[in-house]
């Protein structure tokens, strides 16, 4: 999809406030708000902008601990990716996925309620899958900065 500067523009601002009307958009970015409206339409329809959410504060429902699992498989074949990536995909407590290169096949964030918790969680989600040949877990002490804010240089753009 062709983007031009105001589709950049729009999508640097819904990122950091996607609660913006219309018509704050347009003044913000010089269109009038059918016209902002037509254009996110599109964005949404297109793909390029996945989801509108909320970030909610994990402590603030419980959830207090995050963790950085790095996960290696037994053998990489296309199969045991998939299923692995599909049980990354049906579990909650998994907040984010990678599949990456490296010594892991895969970086998990994962969230718990407490430390017992997530050692119940390892031995469900780990111990119990026989296609994991390890993993090795890192505690988050601090989240220092947390987000899915693309930069986006609207000069970039024709």
């Amino acid at each position: 999809m062709n983007l031009d500067r105001l589709d950049a523009r729009l999508l640097d601002i819904m990122q950091s406030n996607n609660r913006h009307s219309s018509e704050e958009l347009g003044a913000m970015v010089g269109l009038s708000a059918t016209a902002v409206q037509r254009r996110l339409k599109r964005l949404r329809e297109r793909g390029v902008i996945e989801a509108d959410v909320s970030i909610v504060k994990p402590k603030a429902v419980g959830r207090p601990i995050a963790m950085l699992v790095l996960v290696s498989l037994e053998r990489e074949r296309a199969d045991i990716v998939d299923r692995f990536k599909q049980s990354i995909r049906h579990t909650p407590e998994v907040m984010n996925g990678y599949y990456v290169t490296g010594d892991s096949d895969f970086v998990l964030i994962v969230t718990a309620q407490s430390m017992e918790d997530y050692e119940a969680f390892t031995r469900k989600f780990f111990y119990e899958n026989p296609d994991i040949k390890g993993f090795k877990t890192m505690v988050v002490m601090d989240r220092v900065k947390t987000g899915f804010s693309v930069p986006i240089d609207a000069d970039d753009f024709s």
